[in-house]
């Protein structure tokens, strides 16, 4: 049974335990105090029980162990076991501030189709520091319905959203087919149906470490391509050709600027750029990244 007004945060772990008491922390801080946090190991072998172990005497704190399945498999198993009006997600590596979800929440009152309200986030350090920044590199954030928007970059930081329950019982979950990329998938659908809201406030700090799995780029690209087709796949009427060519290209020239900045594969990174070309031969940003590309091959600059 949903309660009215309750916020449940889901947290799934594996082999979390130096970041995990920070994270569960700062969900227990929050000014807004009618939540529930599903803590979901997925088969941690760190210790990570034992970290959690030390937040169980509140009884806002549920735990959850299953064999290890993966991430995807782990926020569902959270979502099935919740009991909130609205669900919203803390990676047990990161941390969110204690205005996050008194910020976040008032908006839905009065806005039936509003299925999911999100802001900014900052990067900090396996430490915790707090690293800077490129306010230029940030994505537009618009509010609305953003599908288009949407499928041509991931502009919601996974951290600070917040989804009204009802989005999920109507349009299901994440999508097990997907390791990564799964927020991304869950965002486009539901945008279809519901409003999206961005706040413009910092409500949640998102940690940079080696280990983390953002960091397999070549994954995240991979899922992102096979999350595009399915869903044009789906809904072949959802968006203009003209935003379909666009989003393409922008991937393209994204992976691009990966594969020759991170890996040296010229040859792939200058085929990215030619397919993003063909795609929009308007696109600045594939335009930009392609003498990019030829200077960092010869050796004369980084890219």
């Amino acid at each position: 049974m949903t309660t009215p007004g309750l916020v449940s945060v889901i947290m799934a772990a594996y082999n979390s335990r130096p970041y995990i008491g920070a994270a569960i922390e700062s969900v227990l801080a929050q000014q807004y105090s009618n939540l529930e946090l599903l803590v979901i190991d997925d088969g941690s072998t760190d210790g990570t029980d034992q970290e959690v172990g030390r937040f169980l005497g509140d009884h806002r704190v549920r735990y959850l162990a299953q064999a290890n399945a993966g991430q995807t498999a782990a926020k569902n198993t959270g979502i099935r076991h919740s009991r909130g009006e609205f669900v919203a997600f803390c990676d047990a590596d990161d941390v969110w501030l204690r205005h996050k979800l008194i910020a976040q929440i008032p908006p839905f009152a009065h806005r039936e189709r509003l299925g999911v309200v999100y802001s900014r986030t900052s990067l900090m350090d396996a430490a915790g520091c707090h690293l800077p920044s490129d306010p230029g590199d940030e994505p537009p954030r618009p509010s609305g319905r953003v599908t288009a928007q949407l499928f041509r970059v991931n502009f919601v930081p996974f951290g600070t959203a917040v989804v009204r329950r009802r989005c999920l019982d109507d349009l299901g979950a994440f999508d097990e087919r997907y390791r990564m990329g799964i927020d991304w998938e869950l965002w486009l659908r539901l945008s279809l149906e519901y409003d999206f809201l961005f706040i413009d406030d910092e409500t949640a700090m998102y940690r940079v470490w080696p280990g983390q799995m953002s960091t397999n780029w070549v994954g995240r690209y991979d899922h992102a391509f096979r999350i595009m087709e399915a869903f044009l796949a789906r809904h072949p009427g959802a968006l203009a050709a003209e935003d379909v060519r666009g989003a393409w290209a922008h991937s393209y020239t994204q992976r691009a600027r990966q594969r020759g900045a991170i890996s040296q594969e010229y040859g792939p990174a200058l085929a990215d750029v030619a397919r993003a070309l063909r795609l929009q031969p308007t696109s600045l940003f594939a335009w930009k990244t392609l003498p990019a590309v030829v200077l960092a091959a010869a050796g004369v600059r980084r890219l």
